[in-house]
Parts: C-alpha cells; structure tokens; sequence
C-alpha cells in the first residue's frame, strides 16, 4: 500500500495468485473421487458440476432403491456408463473451472 491507502499492482497480483492457487480444482483429487466415490457425484460436486452432480447421486439412490423391481439395474447400467465417461472429462473438466476461477478473480 502507498500512501494513500491504495494497494500497488505488484501486491493486487500477489493477491490475486494466492487467491487463485487457494480455490483451484487438482486433476489428481478429482481422478481419486471419481475412483472412490464417482458413482455419488463426487468428483462433480469438486469440479462444481452440482447439478449433474446431484443427478448422478439420484440415479445411485433410486436404482439401489428399486433393484429389486428390475429398473434399478437399468439406472445402475446409465450410471455406470457416464461415470466410465467421465474419466475421460476430468482434465477439462478441471481446466474449465480453473479457467473461470482465474477470470473471475482477475475482473475484480
């Protein structure tokens, strides 16, 4: 800060670095959610997928709920295959996000 109580571009690009390096997504953690726990949206909820993260998690629900009467396998199978998809999403999954956060905090 000068004098006059202003902060000095050094010092706003500091701060905008830690900010960034403090909120960003790992590739690496995400690949561990979604191999842990992908089948819950895990690794969606991380990324801030929330919506689709939600989705995957009512899809485990309801088709563990209602395997019994034949469709739950049918949702397990849906559910299955997006999450075998979503390994391959991850990367970009995580640089989007990555890149948002960086806009977002370099407009401020």
């Amino acid at each position: 800060m000068d004098r006059y109580g202003t902060i000095d571009a050094a010092s706003s690009a500091a701060r905008q670095q830690m900010l960034y390096d403090a909120n960003k997504k790992s590739v690496g953690l995400s690949y561990l959610l979604w191999f842990f726990l992908g089948c819950l949206g895990a690794h969606r909820f991380y990324l801030g997928q929330t919506g689709t993260a939600i989705v995957q998690l009512m899809l485990f629900i309801i088709g563990w709920a209602t395997v019994i009467v034949g469709i739950g396998i049918l949702l397990l199978g849906v559910l299955g295959i997006w999450v075998l998809i979503d390994a391959f999403l991850i990367p970009g999954l995580a640089r989007d996000h990555n890149i948002r956060l960086a806009d977002r905090i370099t407009l401020r």
